[in-house]
């Protein structure tokens, strides 16, 4: 059996390819549509974008995302489109084309069909941050200035008449029964619990803007291989009495929204997490079922209380999210056994998130803290702060926040607090920062928290002195 998806408006069936393709390697290679470029061939570059169409409900939804660390079985179903694919059939030049051609948005070429296609993403969806839109999108000789007076000019474009809408060819592709060799792709979340449950030691891939870099870069076997996104279980957001409930499919994109809401904080951290090509793909799920040391999200997760649930088979437990995480590259979940969702409470947002990395956008962090500190007549009554990248795992800083509870909420009591942060973790030193930067950063972010937090400006005279 094929999988089958529509390229470029024509339905193409996919069979005899191992599931470890990815969508580039095959455009480049079988479909011979070249202009999709391959740069860094990790999902950083954004020369090889394309834009991914799949039906939500009734809903058509278009992303920009990176071919490189896509997997074919990942389009199952689904409908791409490249460079090639979006003039019109007797030739014009769609407007983000010309726009690119009239403000000289191009010089070497190399990744101009990825920055089109980026902005032909924004364009169908009417998008105009275009700073974010294009922060993954990599132009060495150019320079941005003309690229985003393209922009501008194209955003004041109409739709052009030729626009395609996919919806009939993906409903029928939506009843079909699609598999490949090497790879499951379950339909519902029970047909996933079955499967995992028989095959424990497959490699699950949601996103994989993880895995997608084990093939490219580490070479790994990952098959067999399970893909998540036809189970539309794992895609939900809901809202409960207590809190939201959040599958573990959700994308980082779909839920910037929802934090933007309750916890703007966090949702800047997301926004800093990668490009929207890599937020298109990434899962909350994914985000924390690979227990990087590093990871974004877990820190603010951890700090405002959150817990995970895990399935295996027909069977499930809930456990808070700090206690998911045992050790480096070991997580709290048997063979068989995967994130199904995520839940966080609802509550009055106190939460600060700080990501200190090289670069502002697209970096991994050297640090990351997020704090949530409550008080009640000037006297701390409550300290959740977590930290990503001072440990092997994302931790609590519990001798920290066993410093502050009761304490009144002074910069005497943020400095002794802060002092206690080496009782809490031994960072190491790497290529992103020293163990002593990290540990006096670390100590520098509850300072900072507390001066934002009280508006006292004048705390910060502690910072770079240690806190002690």
């Amino acid at each position: 059996m094929a999988i089958s998806f529509i390229l470029n408006g024509q339905r193409v069936d996919v069979d005899g390819v191992p599931p470890t393709t990815t969508l580039l390697d095959w455009l480049r290679e079988r479909a011979r549509l070249t202009g999709t470029k391959e740069g860094c061939n990790e999902g950083d570059c954004g020369a090889c974008t394309v834009m991914v169409t799949e039906l939500e409900g009734e809903q058509l939804l278009h992303r920009a995302v990176n071919a490189c660390i896509l997997f074919l079985p990942q389009l199952a179903g689904k409908a791409v489109r490249t460079v090639e694919g979006i003039a019109a059939p007797d030739g014009r030049l769609h407007p983000v084309q010309t726009a690119m051609v009239a403000h000289h948005g191009s010089q070497c070429g190399f990744c101009t069909p990825g920055i089109v296609m980026s902005l032909y993403a924004a364009h169908r969806t009417g998008r105009e941050d275009h700073d974010d839109v294009l922060a993954g999108n990599l132009c060495r000789c150019t320079g941005y200035a003309p690229i985003l007076r393209a922009a501008a000019a194209a955003a004041q474009e109409a739709q052009p008449d030729w626009e395609w809408d996919e919806t009939a060819a993906l409903t029928q592709l939506a009843g079909e029964d699609m598999d490949l060799s090497g790879a499951m792709l379950p339909a519902s979340l029970d047909a996933l619990a079955r499967a995992y449950a028989y095959e424990p030691e497959a490699t699950i891939v949601a996103g994989a803007t993880d895995v997608g870099l084990w093939v490219t870069k580490q070479f790994r076997a990952v098959e067999p291989m399970i893909f998540l996104h036809r189970v539309a279980a794992l895609k939900q957001i809901e809202q409960t009495e207590d809190g939201l409930n959040v599958g573990a499919g959700v994308t980082l994109e779909a839920l910037l929204p929802h934090m933007a809401a309750r916890h703007p904080d966090f949702a800047e951290l997301i926004r800093r997490y990668g490009s929207v090509q890599v937020r298109n793909a990434a899962t909350i799920g994914g985000n924390i079922a690979n227990g990087s040391p590093i990871g974004d999200g877990s820190p603010a997760l951890i700090a405002l209380g959150a817990t995970v649930t895990l399935r295996k088979d027909r069977e499930r437990r809930t456990l808070p999210l700090e206690e998911f995480f045992i050790d480096y590259g070991k997580q709290d979940r048997a063979p068989g056994e995967f994130v199904e969702s995520l839940f966080i409470p609802d509550q009055e947002d106190a939460l600060r998130c700080y990501k200190i990395s090289k670069r502002f956008d697209q970096d991994i962090s050297a640090l990351c803290g997020c704090f949530v500190i409550r008080q009640a007549e000037g006297v701390v009554s409550e300290a959740r702060i977590a930290f990503g990248g001072m440990a092997g795992t994302p931790k609590r800083a519990t001798k920290v926040e066993n410093a502050l509870i009761g304490q009144p909420f002074t910069p005497e009591t943020i400095a002794k607090a802060a002092a206690r942060m080496g009782d809490d973790f031994t960072p190491l030193s790497d290529m992103r920062a020293s163990a002593e930067y990290r540990l006096r950063t670390a100590q520098n972010l509850l300072i900072r928290y507390y001066a934002e937090a009280s508006g006292d400006m004048g705390a910060t005279r502690l910072v770079g002195r240690g806190a002690a």
